[in-house]
């Protein structure tokens, strides 16, 4: 039999047991003996649950106890998780995860902590919720180089997109009712601004690299200035914009940005609706593919972690993760990017469009019906920083979206 501890009986944790319990038989035919939860760590009671002869509030318990093989830590941010994962790690223990700020700071020191020790700490859920994604690019993709991964990585923010083009809401609304649902918290700086994609493009960026990308470097820019006239142009031109979190080789280095991008329909991330995900992989060898599904909620995300819970089971002594070296990896200058982008300006277009074409070279202009003292361009593919350079001499640009 092997004796587990779940760390927090949240959303996942609560999840956690609940997919061990009902899917209980075959998980223990996939591991070849019982699992077993002994102690559920939370700082509540849990009086009349079927857990509640489970429940524990002191962490020495459960690290002192040599009969627990596997620690799942579904309690999320990073302290006290990052403590208790690493002395967990320390005390013999392999550890099972969801928690993306965790992996995304200290997964290097956590996984060299695993190696040493023969154990194993895995995070499948820490990125894509129930996308298996982690494990994919560690095994069935090893033999390629992979060039590129592109996310729609948030649920919260697609569905309000999703919301914003098929129904013409604007953002406020959008928002609220993603808060109302239950898809946004009541602070939604982290999903609307984009530090929730950050991270976990930060952890597949650092898979793919081998070397450890700070989620700090990565240039981030959320949704919050999308506007229901940005959604307008968007349609005009058979479009639609996502939140796209991204890392791409350029040679011998890596870029990497997460901001809202232009998709077209030929794109494969173009019909990704709601709150669902999707992660864009293109190899070398491989070519391109798509891993979609639920990228959030409970039951999905738990799913994930009981798989890391199985994968740990069935290999007791010998590391299977996903590694990077804890040597920081410099990112590509944005500015040295490249790419196309729709940009929109005040005024005429017979007033301005000789002017922009000497200054941005060739252009598509794009204007609406219902837009008199406006209209829009896409550019040509030009690098970051000779976009920025080119629109200093153009005060009157008022948005810019990346086109994919």
């Amino acid at each position: 039999m092997i004796k587990i501890a779940v760390l927090g009986y949240g959303t996942v944790g609560s999840g956690v047991v609940e997919v061990i319990h009902t899917n209980q038989e075959v998980i223990n035919q996939r591991v070849g003996e019982e699992l077993d939860i002994k102690y559920i760590l939370d700082l509540r009671e849990f009086p009349g649950s079927p857990v509640e002869h489970l429940i524990v509030h002191d962490f020495e318990q459960i690290v002192d106890d040599e009969e627990v093989k596997i620690v799942v830590e579904v309690m999320g941010g990073i302290e006290p998780a990052y403590t208790f994962v690493k002395r967990s790690l320390l005390a013999g223990k392999s550890v099972a995860t969801s928690n993306k700020a965790l992996v995304a700071k200290h997964g290097a020191e956590l996984l060299a902590i695993a190696k040493e020790k023969n154990l194993n700490f895995l995070y499948e859920a820490s990125v894509g919720g129930g996308i298996p994604i982690i494990r994919p690019l560690a095994t069935s993709l090893t033999g390629d180089i992979i060039d590129e991964i592109t996310g729609i990585l948030n649920g919260t923010t697609n569905y309000m997109m999703s919301k914003m083009y098929h129904e013409d809401a604007d953002y406020d609304a959008v928002l609220k009712e993603a808060q109302a649902m239950g898809y946004a918290e009541r602070d939604p700086s982290a999903d609307v601004e984009g530090h929730d994609a950050c991270r976990k493009i930060a952890i597949l960026s650092s898979i793919i690299s081998g070397k450890l990308v700070d989620f700090e470097d990565i240039y981030t820019e959320g949704i919050t200035k999308i506007t229901l006239d940005d959604i307008q142009y968007a349609k005009a031109m058979n479009m639609k914009i996502k939140l796209l979190a991204s890392c791409k080789r350029d040679g011998d280095k890596l870029c990497a940005i997460v901001a809202p991008h232009l998709v077209s329909k030929e794109h494969p991330l173009y019909n990704i609706e709601d709150v669902f995900n999707a992660i864009f992989v293109k190899g070398n060898m491989l070519g391109d593919s798509m891993f979609y599904g639920s990228g959030a909620g409970k039951l999905p995300t738990a799913s994930a972690v009981v798989g890391d819970i199985v994968e740990a089971a069935k290999n007791p002594g010998h590391s299977v993760m996903a590694t990077w070296d804890a040597d920081k990896l410099e990112l590509e200058d944005k500015s040295d990017t490249t790419k196309k982008f729709f940009v929109r300006m005040k005024g005429a277009v017979s007033e301005w469009k000789e002017q922009l074409q000497e200054v941005f070279g060739r252009i598509d202009i794009v204007v609406l019906d219902n837009k008199h003292d406006e209209f829009a361009f896409v550019t040509e593919i030009m690098s970051e920083g000779s976009y920025f350079a080119a629109a200093k001499a153009f005060p009157q640009i008022c948005q810019m979206i990346r086109v994919k």
